[in-house]
């Protein structure tokens, strides 16, 4: 780990946790407590000698004093952030049981590739070489998923297909992309919202600065959903995360997100004709590998019908907790998309519409039999 802003602080007892690139996530409290998240095992409690509340305060008015804010019991919040550590410690006085603390590490790197994704069974190959022909395509994408569950991750990986020639600009409240230090050759311009810069004023900034594609790393408020929305409309790519137990509720929940009452119908119609996709993550131990499992459960296309003008989602893809696949081919609104952004897909990725399988019985005579698709999973709003 290297990080100049914390380069004088001393991290101590904790330094082993944050030089293994297997754990992403590091949680004190309770008087000793220690739980990490790591990528191969999920969650678990470490013991570590000597590590107490003392050490753990001393940490946070080091980091207090490098972030030049204060600790104490009228500023019981800290938060202190660089380019590869995010930390969070709550005092003492609003944590009865003692100081609270988070760090999570977010270093420049993308820990994704395409053998390490189908390898560990996360994704399909040919689903794979789907999802990046859409971002080739200029899909909007939205992932959702549990906290933990590889959002982030997967957005920059997905991010790393982008051609080369096509300016990226991140918007985010927490940096975690940086996709300007991993592509320091590449037009990507890095901003950051803070108490006096809203989502909404970097967003006006971002527009001027002609990007075609914006990357906000979390949906999370009414701002954020703005944000996107105001984005997609004006022609701009988007790429982002989002919390949602299933890929086809993610426009239902940008609207919940919303304090506003906006007509439901108008905003979801609305979503469901400029987001092409919504992937799902989740992330769980897997008692078929024995090790912390991420895997992408569902992937849904969004669209407008043209006949009766209601929104609909085709699921293109789900898998169940046995690890059963469906796989059900674009409609014409995708494949169209595509079309008009440069990109030719076959109307039939997933499951050959008409072809023939030849077999040889036991007295080798040919046999020919048909393979007709599954019918398209629609769901209707």
């Amino acid at each position: 780990m290297e990080d100049l802003v914390f380069s004088q602080i001393d991290f101590g007892l904790l330094m082993p946790l944050l030089q293994d690139d297997d754990i992403t996530d590091i949680s004190y409290s309770n008087n000793g407590q220690v739980h990490i998240k790591t990528l191969s095992q999920g969650i678990k409690q470490v013991k570590i000698e000597g590590l107490n509340n003392e050490v753990m305060e001393k940490l946070a008015f080091q980091c207090s004093n490098v972030m030049g804010k204060t600790f104490n019991m009228a500023h019981p919040l800290l938060d202190a952030e660089s380019a590869e550590l995010r930390l969070n410690f709550v005092h003492e006085s609003i944590a009865t049981n003692g100081i609270a603390v988070l760090i999570r590490k977010t270093p420049a790197k993308i820990r994704l590739n395409k053998e390490k994704l189908v390898s560990e069974d996360y994704v399909s190959l040919k689903l794979h070489d789907f999802l990046i022909t859409c971002v080739q395509g200029h899909c909007n994408i939205l992932v959702s998923g549990e906290t933990g569950s590889g959002k982030t991750e997967l957005v920059k990986y997905l991010a790393s297909k982008i051609k080369e020639d096509e300016k990226i600009i991140t918007i985010e409240d927490t940096l975690e992309l940086h996709l300007d230090k991993i592509y320091p050759t590449r037009d990507i311009v890095a901003m950051k919202t803070n108490n006096i810069a809203s989502y909404s004023d970097v967003l006006v900034a971002c527009m001027r600065q002609n990007p075609r594609w914006i990357l906000l790393s979390e949906v999370r408020s009414a701002e954020a959903v703005m944000a996107v929305r105001n984005s997609i409309s004006s022609g701009h790519n988007i790429l982002s995360t989002i919390h949602s137990d299933k890929a086809s509720a993610i426009p239902m929940r940008l609207y919940s997100l919303l304090e506003t009452s906006q007509d439901i119908d108008q905003f979801i119609k609305g979503m469901h004709r400029y987001i092409q996709l919504g992937i799902h993550v989740k992330g769980f131990f897997s008692k078929k590998y024995n090790r912390f499992q991420r895997e992408i459960t569902q992937v849904v296309e969004f669209y407008v019908d043209d006949d009766n003008g209601e929104a609909k989602v085709n699921v293109l893809y789900s898998r169940d907790l046995l690890g059963n696949e469906v796989y059900n081919n674009p409609t014409t609104h995708l494949i169209d998309y595509l079309s008009s952004q440069g990109i030719s897909m076959q109307e039939d990725p997933f499951i050959p519409k008409e072809s023939e399988i030849k077999e040889v019985n036991e007295d080798n005579k040919e046999i020919t039999q048909e393979v007709k698709p599954n019918n398209i999973e629609i769901i209707e709003l």
